[in-house]
């Protein structure tokens, strides 16, 4: 298991996380989890836990993952309307969208600088800025 994920025990992983480990939660847990950081779909991840003998519907793994990064175990990258992809790395960093091949790339959050963000509405503060870089091959 890579250093990114070093608690092996994901049931354990999603209480601390504030959810119920369920079956079919910690049996995509373990799917999205086990190994290095990367970016899925909810139709990507279904496709993953089918293969691998993991039997979930399409509804329950968009809900785990809603669930996963309300519970700040994902980072959720809105690249269109109705087009998300969920992101392991939970830390701060920004991505490339390679549009001619809908994948995420990501790259360190000190290799762009943001100036000029406006003030916030009152009564609220900035908690991240998020780049997206769109690219095509």
């Amino acid at each position: 298991m890579s250093s990114a994920n070093p608690d092996p025990d994901f049931a354990v992983r999603l209480r601390k996380a504030g959810l119920r480990p369920t079956r079919q939660r910690v049996a995509l847990a373990r799917v999205l989890f086990e190994g290095d950081h990367r970016h899925v779909t909810a139709e990507s991840l279904h496709a993953e836990a089918k293969a691998t003998k993991i039997s979930v519907s399409l509804a329950t793994v968009y809900n785990a993952l809603n669930q996963f990064r309300d519970a700040g175990l994902l980072r959720e990258v809105v690249v269109a309307p109705g087009r998300s992809y969920f992101d392991t790395n939970t830390g701060h960093h920004h991505h490339f969208f390679v549009e001619t091949d809908n994948e995420l790339h990501d790259f360190p959050s000190d290799a762009v600088t943001v100036e000029g963000v406006p003030a916030p509405p009152e009564g609220t503060k900035v908690s991240r800025v998020d780049v997206i870089v769109r690219v095509r091959r």
